[in-house]
């Protein structure tokens, strides 16, 4: 009986939560690179076992059958998701898991508000825990919707151009005045729960009308936004329901989102209102391989996969761009393999990372780490501009938009001001696409036509085999 009362004890269970969230923190500082990144995924899960066996000794803290089997469900469907995931397919499964998160808090908050209704108190009787919920309720809301409707545009379940909606912003300023008026009136005293559906439901409305028009360009903004979203509904949730390691956790994720959607907007040099406003970027529209793309009118030059082994093989330094054409290929090891052979040759390769290259952020970052690719090989924008003016060729797979010089010099482009990489200052281009596509923004590349730039049509796992296969023959 003593083991059993010093086990839910208070200030036993709280010692725990701090263990969790120092085991958070830690796993999440470990995850800044790759040579430590599985460990700290490891430390972090360790501090979620730990938070769950301190919620499970909270004295009434809920039927253990039903826990039994919530858990048993979560890890069937989550276990086998994760491992058979493909990493192409990553940005999609972090923004599904992302709003399940989202989802599981809006509904901790109607299962305590149903609970304080059948004890006969109302939300208003108790701002300290009713503002919290309404918050967790409209906010997770919003996150699981929008997360969803992103999974849909990532995984192309519907078109990645934004979908307007008539009354766009007018609309969604009305949903979302609904939804915190049902939350007023709940805190004011009535404890109708017709009230807090509505909540839900104007919400859900809200989140996906939030991320319908905007555009592919821009998920990775999207997504470290409703990142954000989901860790301060978790920390609202946390408040109402006094739990240490929930508010813990969802600060630093809403925190690092934060941080995060920052950057992001940053990169793309757009202000956060401008991405969350939507109407920018979406899938190109095909056109026949050695088409010219209309930008400034120029010849496309295509090239062979021998020629292109020959003009790396010669070379002194190569920088590879990897982007989403890279990922959907799934290129990165046969990549691995050309650096590889490049290098038995003398070639210095270094491989240049854009920030928002991909559909999410650290992409291509995830995919180069998967393949073994050194990490001291991966430089990121501010490092490896400065060396493309010594660089002999540079590979560019698949990344249109982070590549466009419109970005400096065409001040009516939609992309004017937004940082690139500079490869159009290498002696020359190679640009691996299966066509003459524009990327997720939507729009022309002039360095397609650039006189330096020769484009390699075809697949570009396939592409870089068959270079690599030529490097041999050399």
């Amino acid at each position: 009986m003593l083991a059993t009362s010093f086990y839910q004890d208070t200030a036993f269970i709280n010692a725990l939560y701090i263990v969790a969230f120092t085991l958070f923190i830690v796993g999440l500082s470990q995850v800044t690179s790759p040579l430590t990144a599985v460990r700290g995924n490891r430390i972090a899960g360790y501090g979620m076992v730990v938070a769950i066996v301190a919620t499970l000794l909270i004295e009434g803290a809920g039927n253990w059958v039903l826990i039994a089997i919530g858990l048993i469900v979560g890890t069937a469907i989550g276990i086998p998701s994760a491992r058979q995931v493909k990493m192409t397919a990553m940005p999609q499964m972090v923004a599904l898991f992302n709003g399940v998160g989202g989802g599981a808090i809006a509904l901790i908050a109607w299962a305590e508000y149903r609970e304080y209704a059948e004890l006969g108190v109302g939300l208003g009787d108790e701002l300290a825990i009713g503002i919290p919920l309404v918050f967790a309720a409209i906010v997770g809301s919003v996150s699981f919707w929008g997360s969803n409707i992103a999974f849909a545009k990532l995984q192309e379940l519907i078109g990645g151009s934004p979908i307007k909606v008539p009354g766009g912003v007018v609309l969604n300023v009305l949903l979302l005045l609904a939804a915190i008026a049902c939350g007023v009136a709940i805190l004011a005293g009535e404890n109708e729960e017709l009230l807090f559906i509505g909540i839900l439901v104007f919400s859900a409305v809200l989140g996906n009308l939030f991320v319908l028009p905007i555009g592919g360009a821009d998920m990775p903004v999207v997504i470290s936004t409703l990142n954000a979203f989901t860790g301060l509904s978790a920390a609202a949730a946390g408040i109402a329901l006094d739990n240490t390691a929930l508010i813990v956790a969802g600060m630093i994720v809403g925190a690092s989102g934060t941080i995060l959607t920052d950057q992001m907007a940053k990169a793309m040099n757009r202000t956060i209102p401008s991405v969350l406003l939507g109407g920018f970027g979406g899938g190109g529209v095909e056109a026949p391989a050695g088409a010219p793309t209309g930008a400034e009118g120029g010849t496309v030059r295509s090239t062979s996969a021998a020629d292109a082994a020959i003009q790396l093989a010669y070379a002194r330094q190569v920088v590879v761009v990897p982007g989403y054409g890279m990922a959907v290929s799934q290129a990165q090891h046969a990549v691995r393999e050309m650096a590889k052979a490049l290098e038995e040759k003398g070639v210095e390769v270094k491989f240049a990372i854009h920030p928002v290259a991909g559909r999410m952020p650290g992409h291509m970052n995830v995919l180069l780490a998967e393949a073994d690719v050194p990490y001291d090989q991966l430089k990121e924008m501010d490092e490896i501009n400065g060396e493309f003016g010594r660089t002999d060729v540079s590979l560019v797979i698949g990344a249109n938009d982070v590549t466009n010089p419109d970005a400096r010099s065409k001040p009516d482009s939609p992309i004017y001001g937004m940082p690139i990489l500079n490869v159009d200052e290498s002696s020359s281009v190679i640009v691996l696409k299966r066509s003459m596509s524009s990327g997720f923004a939507g729009i022309d590349n002039p360095l397609f036509v650039n006189p330096k730039t020769a484009m390699l049509f075809g697949d570009a796992k396939g592409s870089i085999t068959e270079i690599t296969s030529e490097l041999g023959n050399l």
